[in-house]
């Protein structure tokens, strides 16, 4: 990531709230995961058929997580005050409004409201279901 952009997340974590750098950035990164899985050929298509709703947004932060940290996740997660999917709308409004991130005008913080319950999600049970260790 080039250091004006680490600057610029910086700025937002500091404005935001509890969350640290790796958050945000994982909140991006997540983003293009989650594109990628929703949409096929998402390259080839333009900026604005790319877009994903928050509940989506928030399964494939969730999927991300997992397949990034495996058994780990639900950890990280927790060391960056994520705990629930609120979380997750929080810091990805924070980077709308640094236009760090785009949304639509249907999109708003409620569709990030109790999407999935972090307790389930990443349970033990399932995050060995998930990574193939059942």
């Amino acid at each position: 990531m080039p250091e004006s952009q680490d600057i610029d997340i910086r700025k937002v974590a500091r404005a935001a709230g509890p969350y640290p750098v790796e958050a945000y950035a994982f909140v991006r990164e997540g983003l293009n995961y989650t594109v990628l899985r929703v949409h096929a050929n998402a390259e080839a298509l333009p900026e604005e058929s790319r877009h994903v709703s928050g509940g989506q947004l928030c399964i494939g932060l969730r999927d991300f997580a997992i397949d990034r940290y495996g058994l780990l996740a639900p950890v990280v997660l927790s060391s960056w005050n994520i705990h629930r999917t609120d979380d997750f709308g929080r810091i990805v409004f924070a980077l709308i409004d640094a236009k760090q991130m785009s949304k639509n005008a249907n999109d708003t913080i409620e569709d990030f409201r109790s999407v999935f319950d972090f307790d389930e999600a990443f349970s033990r049970q399932a995050l060995r279901d998930r990574i193939g260790r059942g």
